[in-house]
C-alpha cells in the first residue's frame, strides 16, 4: 500500500475508495466522507477511523427498497408502509414494525444491511467527487455498524469485476509483492476466504505478479482479482529492491497472519491494564518492546511483530468498551514508536548510552539543575528572557532532560516573535519523551496560538492517544471545532 498522504478532497479518478478509507482509518480520523455524483450523494460516517454509519440520497438505497430486495418484506407490505409514511412522516422501519411485518430484531438487521450495502456500492464508482470533513458525526442514529475497516474494504473490493480498472489500479505485473511490513495492515481483522488464503501461500516475495498469475490454479482474471483484493486491504505491498550485501530476514510467518492471537479474554484484559499505565507513566521504550541492551535486531523485530499482533486495535473493534480500544491504540502506537526508535543499530547504541548519562553528568556537572531552578524563579517573576537564558544554560549542560526543553518552550512562547523557537524546543522535548501526551498538547496549543488549526488538531489527537484524559487537548480540540 502507498503510505503517502492524501488530501481531504478530490475525485475518485485520482484516489480510489480503498486508498481513502485506509488512509482515514490509519489516521484514526473522525468525520464524514461524502461522495457525490450527478445522481446522488452518499456519506460514510467515521469515528476514530472506523465506519459507524452511512446515508444516501439515492432512492434505491432507502431502507424499504433494501428490505424488499433482500426478501424481508413483500411488495404489498412495502406499498402499505409507503402509504402510511406519506401521511404520518414516520420512519419506514418503525412503520413496518408497527404493522407487524418486521420484528425489532429484523429491523436492526435491516439497518445494518442497508449501511453495509451503501458503503459497498461506493466501491463500484470509478469517478465522483469526494470530500472528508473532520468533526463529530450525527448522534441521533440508533444503530452503529460494528465491522472492522479491513472487512468493509475486503467485502467492497471483492465486488469489483472491472478488469480494466483492476489492471490499472494494481501495480505493474512485473512488480514483486510480499507480505506487508506494517502490523496495522498485516494483523487487521479480515475474514479471508479460502482462495485468498491459498493465494498468500504462493506469494513468496520473489516471483512477480505475472508469474504468480501464470502459475495459479485460477484463470487469469480471478487470480489478478484475488491479488488486487489482498493488495487493496494492505496485506500485500510492493517489495523494495534489497542490496545483495543485506540479507533478507523473515519478520512474520503466514501462520501468524492467518490465525488470530490466541489468548484467554481475562488474561488479555489483564495484559492491557498492566501495560497501559506503564506507557502513560513514560516507561522506557526498551521495556515496552521487552528487550535489553544485548538484544539483536532479529529479537527486536520478532518482539515488535508479536506485540503489535497481540495489541492490534482490531482485536476489540466490535466491543462497546471504547476505553479498551483507546488503551489498545495507545499501546500499539507506543510499541511502534519504540520499534522505530530502536531498530537502527547506531540509534539503539545512542539510546542505551543516554540512559547512563544522567548519573555521569550529576557527578561532573551538577549545576544544570541550579540553572533550571533559576529559570523557574525568573519565569515566576515575569522575566521571560532571563528565564529562557537560564533554561538554555541548563540544556547546554544536559540536553537529555525533557523538562528543560519544555520550560524553554513555555518561556519562548510568551515572548513576541519567538513561536518558531518555542516549537523547535517542544519538538526536542517530544524526541526525548515521545509517549508523553502533555507535550503533544502543548505543541497543539502553540500551533493554535499561531493560527495553524489543522496542525493543532493533529497534535491534540496525538495527545489524547497517549493520555485520553488530557484536559488541555480536550479543550483545544473543542476550541477548534467551536
Amino acid at each position: 500500500m502507498e503510505r503517502t498522504d492524501i488530501p481531504l478532497t478530490g475525485n475518485l479518478k485520482g484516489y480510489n475508495l480503498p486508498k481513502i478509507l485506509v488512509h482515514l482509518n490509519r489516521k484514526r480520523s473522525t468525520g464524514t466522507l461524502s461522495v457525490s455524483t450527478p445522481n446522488f450523494i452518499k456519506k460514510v460516517f467515521l469515528v476514530k477511523g472506523d465506519a459507524v454509519f452511512a446515508s444516501s440520497t439515492y432512492e434505491d438505497d432507502r431502507l424499504g427498497e433494501m428490505l424488499l430486495k433482500a426478501g424481508k418484506i413483500t411488495v404489498e407490505q412495502y406499498d402499505k408502509s409507503v402509504e402510511i409514511l406519506k401521511v404520518t412522516k414516520k420512519r419506514q422501519g418503525a412503520i413496518l414494525v408497527e404493522l407487524g411485518y418486521l420484528t425489532p430484531k429484523d429491523l436492526f438487521w435491516g439497518v445494518k444491511y442497508q449501511v453495509r450495502e451503501i458503503i459497498y456500492s461506493l466501491f463500484q464508482l470509478e469517478e465522483g467527487g469526494w470530500e472528508f470533513i473532520e468533526g463529530d458525526v450525527p448522534t441521533d442514529e440508533v444503530i452503529t455498524l460494528k465491522m472492522s475497516m479491513g472487512n468493509l474494504i475486503y467485502e467492497g473490493v471483492k465486488r469489483i469485476d472491472n478488469w480494466t480498472r483492476i489492471r490499472k489500479e494494481l501495480p505493474d505485473t512485473g512488480v514483486v509483492l510480499k507480505l506487508s511490513d506494517d502490523p496495522i495492515s498485516l494483523f487487521q481483522n479480515v475474514e479471508l476466504g479460502a482462495q485468498d488464503r491459498k493465494m498468500l501461500t504462493i506469494i513468496d516475495g520473489k516471483k512477480p505478479i505475472k508469474e504468480i498469475i501464470d502459475s495459479s490454479w485460477m484463470n487469469s482474471f480471478e487470480a489478478m482479482k484475488t491479488i488486487y483484493v489482498l493488495w487493496s486491504i494492505g496485506i500485500l505491498e510492493e517489495k523494495e529492491p534489497i542490496p545483495e550485501e543485506i540479507p533478507e530476514t523473515e519478520t512474520v510467518s503466514l501462520e501468524d497472519v492467518l490465525h488470530p492471537f490466541a489468548e484467554e479474554e481475562d488474561a488479555f484484559i489483564k495484559r492491557v491494564n498492566d501495560l497501559y499505565p506503564k506507557i502513560a507513566n513514560n516507561t522506557k521504550i526498551h521495556e515496552i518492546l521487552e528487550i535489553d541492551e544485548g538484544s539483536d535486531i532479529e529479537t527486536i523485530k520478532k518482539n515488535y511483530y508479536r506485540l503489535a499482533r497481540e495489541f492490534h486495535p482490531d482485536r476489540v473493534f466490535a466491543t462497546s468498551d471504547t476505553a479498551m480500544k483507546d488503551k489498545l491504540t495507545t499501546i500499539f502506537d507506543a510499541v511502534t514508536i519504540a520499534y522505530s526508535a530502536l531498530k537502527d543499530e547506531q540509534k539503539r547504541k545512542e539510546y542505551f548510552n543516554s540512559l547512563r548519562k544522567p548519573a555521569e553528568k550529576e557527578i561532573k556537572k551538577p549545576d544544570d539543575e541550579e540553572q533550571f531552578k533559576k529559570g523557574v524563579e525568573e519565569f515566576k517573576k515575569g522575566n521571560l528572557q532571563a528565564a529562557a537564558d537560564s533554561f538554555k544554560g541548563a540544556i547546554k549542560i544536559n540536553r537529555d532532560k525533557a523538562q528543560y526543553w519544555s520550560y524553554l518552550s513555555l518561556a519562548l512562547s510568551k515572548i513576541p516573535n519567538r513561536l518558531k523557537e518555542a516549537e523547535d524546543a517542544l519538538l526536542e522535548t517530544i524526541k526525548l519523551e515521545p509517549m508523553n501526551g502533555e507535550h503533544y498538547a502543548n505543541l497543539g496549543l502553540l500551533y493554535l496560538k499561531s493560527g495553524l488549526n489543522k496542525k493543532a488538531a493533529g497534535q491534540f489527537e496525538k495527545a489524547l492517544r497517549f493520555d485520553p484524559g488530557n484536559v488541555k487537548a480536550q479543550k483545544g480540540r473543542k476550541q477548534i471545532k467551536g
